[in-house]
């Protein structure tokens, strides 16, 4: 790294993104390769607040070419989200660049000689031991080039996105300070669990596990202070709600701008991004257990357990008055956590439906309302009967809603992503009032999720143990 290679700026241009307008600079080496640079500063900038880029620190993020992962949307790898993540937090920043680096497709031995690599995993070995077989180094990428255009942009101190420790030391013995490395980790898959534990126990990269700050609010424990970026955004995200005590009932719910949870025929997948779900996921690992209902049960097959961040699975409650969910539903046959399958007192389920879940399934019995579902309150009470105190009612609408209309939650988390589906299945909905000034106009807090806004919703005084009327609209 002593000697970089020589980079020429060839041509600039503007790319409009779904993240915002970048500029685009073409970079070409000495061996002809060539490379790209989407650059954002404070002028151009798409983030909420373009004073906060104001002598801030860029963000930047050297990502390696990934033709699968990128352009294809292969989910063996994470290397499509980690470019869409890294974009989206450099525009909420305002103030960074994304270096594209030809070149290093499979960790630089090439298109088809990763293509090979995959074949050889598809036979059991990892990614290592694949590239290794075909007489490949590991990793055989170089990232002078990322250094030289770096320097061309005049960034010579940055806050690195990046899981991989390699890359910092790369920038660091070519002279770029790097003030802080922020881990970019984006929520797992099945089809990556293998090749993200492999680049985790055989690459050094950084694993979620070992987010000191998360792990102290696992525990219950708020920490005064926090130094690193990420740590400070879990810090200020979540610490009211470990510090509100053991009893709290949250909601989340992602919906479109226009209000809608799925499309016509139920297609959720996916309203919001992976950041948001990660969001979801460090929710229900602060809770003692999560509320669904059955219809999104039914709708989605959801496991509703906690895979993208460190944390224990908190306990799954099925709300199915009319013991409906069919037995074959995941979350009655995964065992991963207790879950309780409520129905309702006279409810008569198919036959044979009950001598088929799992043993970790325990069905409970209630009385219904007049319009034959629960009241949120006697859920709750249930609940805490049973030590389950913090409880998440994540979805579907017309069960926040419920728990919304009926006073029953502490926190309200609504999600919208830009994206207008027109017509399709509602998000909150409930009776409202004939006047501006009956509507709910609790305080609320708000995070920039990637594309998504999540508005927080306070709806009670937790740090005094009591709960507030929700502050309504002033009067016309």
């Amino acid at each position: 790294m002593s000697t970089l290679p020589q980079v020429e700026r060839v041509v600039e241009t503007r790319l409009p993104t779904r993240h915002g307008v970048f500029r685009m600079l073409g970079y070409r080496e000495s061996s002809g390769q060539e490379h790209v640079a989407l650059v954002m500063t404070r002028d151009d900038c798409a983030a909420p607040d373009r004073t906060a880029a104001e002598g801030a620190v860029p963000w930047v993020r050297l990502h390696s070419e990934c033709l699968t992962g990128d352009a294809l949307g292969s989910l063996r790898c994470d290397c499509g989200e980690q470019l869409d993540a890294a974009l989206a937090m450099i525009a909420a920043h305002g103030h960074g660049a994304l270096i594209y680096l030809r070149g290093h497709e499979g960790r630089g031995i090439g298109l088809v000689e990763k293509l090979r690599a995959y074949a050889l995993q598809d036979l059991g070995a990892d990614t290592v031991d694949a590239n290794t077989r075909l007489g490949h180094p590991a990793d055989a990428r170089d990232y002078g080039a990322a250094t030289a255009m770096l320097g061309d942009l005049g960034l010579h101190e940055v806050v690195l996105l990046s899981s991989n420790p390699a890359k910092q030391a790369a920038l660091e013995a070519g002279d770029v300070v790097v003030r802080e490395r922020r881990s970019l980790i984006v929520p797992e898959r099945v089809e990556n669990a293998t090749y993200l534990a492999t680049k985790r126990a055989r690459m050094a990269h950084d694993d979620p596990s070992s987010d000191p700050i998360w792990r102290r609010l696992l525990k219950g424990v708020v920490p005064d202070t926090a130094g690193h970026p990420l740590e400070r955004t879990l810090l200020e995200r979540y610490g009211p709600l470990v510090a509100a005590g053991p009893d709290l009932v949250i909601a989340q719910l992602a919906q479109s701008i226009d209000g809608f949870i799925a499309s016509r025929s139920g297609h959720a997948e996916y309203v919001s991004g992976p950041i948001d779900r990660e969001h979801l996921h460090r929710l229900r690992a602060l809770v003692d257990a999560v509320v669904v209902g059955g219809a999104t049960v039914a709708a989605d097959d959801c496991l509703l357990t906690v895979r993208a961040v460190e944390g224990n699975d908190p306990v799954r409650v099925v709300l199915d008055p009319r013991a409906q969910v069919p037995a074959s539903a995941r979350v009655l046959q995964d065992p991963a956590a207790p879950t309780l399958w409520l129905w309702g007192e006279g409810a008569v389920p198919s036959a044979g439906d009950q001598a088929q879940v799992g043993s970790h399934v325990e069905v409970v019995r209630l009385p219904l309302r007049n319009d034959g579902g629960f009241a949120p309150g006697r859920v709750v009470a249930l609940l805490r009967e049973r030590g389950l105190r913090r409880l998440l009612v994540e979805g579907g609408g017309r069960t926040v809603s419920a728990f919304l209309h009926a006073g029953a939650l502490d926190r309200l988390y609504l999600t919208t992503a830009p994206m207008l589906i027109g017509d399709g299945i509602p998000g909150i909905r409930f009776d409202g009032t004939d006047r501006l000034s009956g509507a709910l106009r609790p305080g609320v807090r708000r995070f920039v999720l990637g594309d998504d806004i999540c508005t927080e919703f306070v709806l009670t005084d937790l740090g005094h143990g009591t709960a507030t009327p929700v502050r309504r609209a002033d009067p016309a």
